[in-house]
């Protein structure tokens, strides 16, 4: 059970399943699980994926060096926030003045996202740069604390409520960052770990995908949508691994580059886009939704077939 709990693509195949199940036969729980409760266990069962994720890194990852690590950090800020919201947020402003704006909304929030916690204990299974994952998590989430509120701002306006987007970042960013320190010194077995992170991301995929009104919405702007975040994890993981094999990166960073480059934290889309928008809410949720089915299929690409034989052994 341990062993099918902690494959990624499997779990990750089963949520999708599941939830495609529950949404096409019209048995999502709406009246239990109104937008409002699933916004409240969205960022409940985020916070603590996220608290447990970032508690993988050790005090002494983050004992920086500013000279020594200005490129790494450099690169992680540009790796793991600009250039992965440049497409979704060019797709929004291609698509703001249409009539599929409600629905746009819901790309900057994508764009907004910085890469996922687990990118740490990630590059712990895949035998990645731990070390770098770890700075490169703090850095880029304490930069998200400023860059989700001003690009929402900017992009958004007053569609935006500030105040609940500025709460929903402390709670999914700071308030984890915070109480991660308090558990660092505990030992979780990899194998758990990766069966308990599998186990929440199935969760959250169950409730945003099921909940989509996937029936009510053009099929063209599923389509360029699911086309936009193609762009964003499969064409741009695979230049990034590409262009690193050919400066002969060592593998360990090239595969935590890969992971920052391409692996959104869609769980904070989700939160940030449930807590902020109000009535627009559920049509952008829908967006995030269909881009959550194309982002696992390329986790399961990535486990699979990317990092297939990486785990134990280096190329």
């Amino acid at each position: 059970m341990l062993k099918y709990l902690g494959s990624g693509a499997w779990m990750m195949s089963l949520a999708l399943g599941a939830a495609f199940l529950t949404n096409l036969a019209g048995v999502f729980p709406a009246a239990t699980l109104t937008p409002s409760a699933r916004g409240v266990l969205t960022i409940f069962l985020l916070a603590g994926m996220m608290t447990l994720s970032l508690s993988r890194i050790p005090v002494r990852e983050l004992r920086l060096h500013p000279v020594h690590e200005f490129r790494s950090l450099l690169r992680a800020l540009l790796m793991g926030l600009v250039i992965p919201a440049a497409i979704p947020l060019g797709g929004y402003l291609l698509l703001k003045r249409t009539a599929y704006a409600e629905y746009a909304a819901g790309l900057v929030f994508i764009a907004a996202a910085p890469f996922a916690a687990s990118v740490v204990p990630l590059s712990l299974i895949l035998r990645g740069d731990m070390a770098y994952a770890a700075r490169a998590t703090v850095f880029v989430y304490l930069a998200a604390l400023v860059w989700i509120p001003a690009l929402a701002y900017v992009s958004l306006g007053t569609l935006v409520d500030m105040r609940a987007l500025i709460a929903a970042v402390l709670g999914v960013i700071a308030l984890p960052l915070a109480l991660s320190r308090c558990f660092v010194n505990m030992t979780i077995d990899r194998a758990k770990l990766a069966a308990i992170l599998n186990c929440v991301i199935f969760i959250l995929v169950w409730l945003s995908v099921s909940a989509a009104d996937f029936r009510g919405v053009a099929p063209v702007i599923l389509l360029a949508v699911m086309l936009l975040i193609a762009l964003r994890t499969f064409a741009l993981g695979l230049a990034v691994d590409a262009v690193e094999r050919r400066l002969n990166v060592a593998r360990a960073q090239r595969v935590t580059d890969i992971l920052i480059a391409s692996y959104k934290n869609k769980g904070v889309a989700i939160a940030l886009c449930v807590s902020a928008l109000g009535a627009l809410a559920p049509k952008a949720m829908t967006t995030i939704a269909a881009s959550i089915v194309v982002e696992i299929c390329w986790v399961i690409y990535m486990d699979c077939a990317l990092f297939a034989g990486q785990k134990t052994a280096a190329d």
